[in-house]
């Protein structure tokens, strides 16, 4: 059967200023000139017959038509370039990967270096998920993020490690007001961050601590709250692997050492069969598997 269909570059062009909004972001997208995208537009408003888009030039706005059009080319386009992905092999395939922003910041990035030079051939695209459930999985292809330790075992989730909690301070401040007991915290601000309202109260519990926990300095991210920390603002309570370098380099100290929390990282995975996939988990599980222990 023959198909009847517009040319494709008329389609891209189109569904890209449709979907963007602007023929300057179309272009800029598809690597052409405004010009190229609007003569590809009007090419196929000739074609069908019907106006696709209308009103003034630099925010062009859809025509019924166009409206109606651009939801049925966008999943089109979408199936095309998924599978064309899926038959060209994993040689040209970026993996997208989703964790909490202090944990890439602090875990992460300092270790892909080592990734990248292992894997020229595997692209690592980052995004952040900055609440307690972490990412939407459909979205990416691998999502780091926190579970119970009692959570149902899948095949397409990997443990990592152990969450292990404690609490930091400035050098200064610990010299200042040494902590030598758990009690001892309750003349100390203590900082919070809210994405973990109950860390602290997790760690007291886990210590046999019966101090109430006083409301002090809040802060969105964990990064924002171990800056706090290391600028002698308070007491953190903060998890082993985001401040063990600051640790080493002095930054903070641990006076009380680390216990184990109810959390665990885990890498959950996309189920279908992708080598460039298999690879990066494994080597997750490897810098998971050689990360010290406090």
């Amino acid at each position: 059967m023959k198909r009847h269909l517009p040319p494709l570059s008329a389609l891209r062009a189109f569904e890209a200023a449709a979907r963007l909004g602007r023929m300057t972001a179309a272009a800029e997208e598809l690597s052409v000139t405004p010009g190229a995208i609007s003569r590809q537009v009007r090419h196929l408003e000739e074609l069908l017959g019907v106006p696709l888009f209308e009103g003034a030039k630099n925010k062009p706005q859809l025509t019924q038509a166009g409206a109606s059009l651009l939801p049925a080319l966008t999943s089109a386009l979408d199936q095309m370039e998924a599978a064309v992905s899926k038959v060209s092999g994993a040689e040209a395939r970026t993996l997208d990967v989703s964790c909490f922003s202090t944990f890439t910041v602090k875990w992460l990035i300092p270790r892909l270096y080592g990734f990248n030079a292992q894997n020229p051939g595997i692209d690592i695209r980052l995004s952040a998920a900055d609440d307690e459930l972490g990412a939407d999985i459909e979205r990416y292809d691998l999502v780091i993020t926190v579970e119970g330790r009692d959570a149902p075992k899948s095949a397409t989730s990997l443990p990592l490690f152990v969450e292990r909690l404690g609490p930091v301070m400035a050098p200064a401040l610990a010299a200042a007001a040494p902590v030598r007991e758990p009690a001892d915290l309750a003349r100390l601000p203590l900082l919070r961050t809210l994405t973990r309202p109950d860390a602290w109260q997790m760690w007291c519990a886990s210590r046999g601590a019966n101090f109430a926990v006083p409301d002090g300095p809040a802060f969105e991210h964990y990064y924002f709250t171990l800056e706090a920390a290391v600028a002698g603002l308070g007491v953190a309570i903060a998890p082993w692997h985001l401040v063990m370098d600051d640790l080493r380099a002095g930054r903070l100290v641990a006076p009380l050492g680390f216990d184990e929390s109810a959390y665990q990282y885990v890498a959950k995975r996309r189920g279908d069969a992708d080598p460039r996939l298999d690879i990066f988990c494994g080597w997750l599980a490897q810098q998971a598997r050689e990360m010290p222990v406090p």
